[in-house]
């Protein structure tokens, strides 16, 4: 399954999460565990909370990155919850790809009213 390919099943699970759980104003939690398992739903292997070892000059840090999920061993995807965008999601997600040496990221917004408005597509190398 291609990159763009997961990312079509994304947001049309995102979108099934947020219309069948009523919207915006739960918890990020809450709507991570539903995609989740929209996602599995529709037979993509997920990694929850996925832990990643980060590397300086070399050296392995103590502390490991920790991304919301990620889909096939390709695409990265970070939700959130809030009323307000920010910039600072989409570079987290780019970060993220340039560490995990990976394309694509969607950043996943449920607080908005509607959730195809917080839907962010990342792209490293592309």
């Amino acid at each position: 399954m291609s990159e763009n390919e997961i990312s079509r099943a994304v947001v049309d699970a995102a979108i099934e999460v947020h219309r069948t759980l009523g919207g915006p104003g739960l918890l990020e939690s809450i709507y991570e565990e539903a995609l989740v398992y929209e996602l599995e739903l529709r037979g993509l292997k997920v990694e929850r909370q996925k832990t990643v070892p980060v590397f300086y000059k070399g050296r392995r840090l103590a502390a490991d990155l920790r991304v919301d999920l990620l889909l096939e061993g390709q695409v990265v995807v970070e939700c959130k919850a809030t009323s307000a965008s920010s910039p600072v999601f989409e570079a987290q997600a780019l970060t993220y790809l340039r560490l995990m040496d990976l394309k694509l990221a969607l950043v996943i917004n449920f607080g908005k009213q509607l959730v195809k408005d917080g839907i962010s597509r990342v792209v490293n190398g592309l």
